[in-house]
């Protein structure tokens, strides 16, 4: 039986199709954050000059600028392609958000990409005026009262930008703004996974906001898991 010439074309755009999307999604490089040392305890937050939050803690809210775990692990490490990768031609369609309930900022560190939408929503019963200190990218401090629709920014250069609020000054969280799709913030148990790596060579770098940045060389050769883990010493200040 001989097939038409549209018949075996469709045929070969079908096994075509097939075999794109059978294909593996790439390597992976998976890993866990720990510390050396001694690192500084946390300390309470007092918010009794803002009642309708401080009654939404029962027992005191902590700082987060060294958050660990059982075994040494860090918390709220971002860990990135820095080289390697090129670099993405388009941002995310989906926005991402930082929300500010409870005076406390959620997530304390949000990693997102180059000109990916973020929303800055306030979920508390009182007014914030949120001021990410930029200094490569555009400085803007706005204010936000609540029940006010979600403030939208985008930044068109990586950067790490500390936030604070003019209003509450114990209020404190980071903005990881990076060029690449490949990132994960270190969870509870200090470990993170970054999936989809094609073949290739690249610089995988973990930053802290308290103990800097550390780097390394992973190489994926295929449809892999590589494991890659890094060690900061801290500081008990």
């Amino acid at each position: 039986m001989q097939l038409s010439k549209s018949c075996t074309a469709t045929l070969t755009a079908l096994t075509f199709a097939a075999i794109v999307t059978a294909a593996p999604g790439g390597g992976t490089v998976t890993g866990k954050v720990t510390y050396t040392g001694t690192p500084a305890k946390p300390k309470p937050i007092d918010m009794a000059k803002e009642p309708s939050c401080a009654k939404q803690y029962t027992t005191p809210l902590m700082t987060e600028n060294v958050v660990t775990g059982s075994g040494n692990t860090l918390e709220y490490v971002v860990v990135y392609i820095s080289a390697g990768a090129p670099d993405e031609s388009s941002a995310p369609s989906t926005a991402v958000t930082f929300d500010q309930k409870g005076c406390h900022y959620t997530p304390h560190v949000l990693a997102f990409q180059v000109n990916q939408e973020l929303k800055v929503t306030n979920s508390d019963q009182t007014s914030h005026n949120i001021h990410p200190l930029a200094k490569i990218n555009r400085e803007w401090n706005k204010s936000q009262p609540p029940g006010t629709p979600p403030i939208s920014e985008k930044y068109d250069k990586p950067e790490f930008i500390s936030v604070k609020c003019n209003i509450h000054p114990w209020m404190h969280g980071w903005f990881a703004v990076v060029k690449t799709s490949h990132y994960a913030v270190s969870d509870g148990s200090g470990e993170f996974k970054l999936p989809n790596l094609p073949p290739g060579k690249y610089t995988l770098t973990a930053w802290h906001e308290s103990y800097g940045t550390q780097t390394q060389e992973v190489t994926i050769s295929g449809n892999e898991t590589k494991s890659a883990n890094f060690v900061f010493t801290a500081k008990p200040y």
